[in-house]
């Protein structure tokens, strides 16, 4: 990682403007703020026992009264069933939510399904027909939303990306799942739809960096599943290093980031660590400052993250705080990295 001049003293400043602090903490005012909750990682176990408290958590999240909350994927653990019935329990779910609710699917939910013996692309195909046939959001608000699908023909399989635009920013979702993004599948058809979702991402990302662009918005908002940085165990992620398989983060949306004239967040799952912080770097060791990574807690910490997304707040742009669920069974209520 190449070392910026002052750059320890510019993350403190941030993190004292309330970059990676609760809601609210701002330097300043801005207006035009507004707030959005992240979740994903969740429910994992039969309904049984997951149930009660991930209907908890959207209880929780409905008493907020904000206008739409985005699920990164996940929604049970990998070795769980992969059944239409099983579908239609967490479809069931996303319709408890009072406003709207933004899906993008995670690897349990179908790239995993091998290991209960389906075909994971056949799977991949329920779940598209299930959550993303309309041209609407789930939840019992629903938003409008544009699919990837049908403003791209070279991409018409890709309804799963989805995009809709609120109060002067962006917001995309794109479909990248953990740990590797389906290239190191056993199954040659599934590294080749990898290839080909990476491909639809990285159009779909730089299409709405253009439409952020031309719409003079001030801000963009990403979400997907999968944690794009290496780790080292058990330290964490590595500042700027990709893993294998996230080219279209890699080479499309982190050089866009650096270039655009907004501030960019990007929402995932994946490592159930509740992260809120600036770790990438562009392919040169260039520290992006202008684009900033929140990961949402996963199980067994069965909590969201409410967003605020304040842009006219110099240097903090985003701020994050915790949605605590009284019924999580973890003790230590989750972690929390900053910058």
């Amino acid at each position: 990682m190449t070392a910026l001049p002052g750059r320890r003293a510019l993350l403190a400043a941030l993190a004292a403007a309330g970059v990676g602090g609760r809601v609210g903490a701002t330097a300043a005012a801005d207006d035009g703020a507004f707030d959005f909750v992240a979740l994903g990682d969740a429910p994992y176990g039969p309904d049984l026992l997951a149930g009660p408290p991930y209907r908890a958590l959207i209880d929780r999240i409905n008493a907020l009264g904000l206008r739409f909350a985005i699920h990164v994927g996940d929604f049970k653990d990998g070795t769980a069933a992969c059944s239409d019935d099983e579908y239609q329990l967490q479809w069931q779910h996303f319709r408890r939510f009072a406003g709207a609710l933004v899906y993008t699917p995670g690897d349990n939910d179908w790239l995993d399904c091998h290991r209960r013996g389906d075909d994971p692309l056949e799977r991949l195909q329920s779940l598209r027909q299930r959550f993303f046939a309309g041209p609407q959001s789930l939840g019992q608000r629903p938003l409008a939303l544009e699919r990837q699908a049908e403003r791209m023909s070279d991409h018409a399989d890709y309804r799963e990306n989805q995009r809709w635009q609120h109060q002067g920013v962006v917001f995309a979702t794109f479909h990248t799942v953990g740990p590797t993004n389906g290239f190191d599948a056993s199954s040659a058809a599934v590294r080749a739809e990898a290839q080909r979702r990476e491909a639809a991402n990285s159009a779909w990302m730089a299409d709405s960096f253009a439409l952020a662009r031309r719409s003079g918005a001030r801000a963009l908002v990403l979400a997907t599943q999968a944690e794009p940085l290496a780790y080292d165990r058990p330290a964490g992620p590595r500042r700027g290093s990709l893993q294998p398989g996230f080219t279209a983060i890699g080479r499309t949306l982190l050089p866009l980031a650096a270039a655009a004239p907004h501030p960019v967040l990007l929402v995932h799952g994946d490592a159930h660590v509740y992260t809120f912080d600036q770790p990438f770097e562009t392919a040169q060791g260039r520290w992006i400052a202008n684009l900033w990574r929140l990961q949402v807690f996963g199980d067994p910490r069965m909590h969201a993250v409410r967003v605020r997304v304040q842009p006219a707040v110099a240097g903090a742009p985003f701020a994050c705080a915790p949605v605590w669920n009284p019924l999580s069974t973890d003790p230590r209520r989750g972690v929390h990295r900053a910058p």
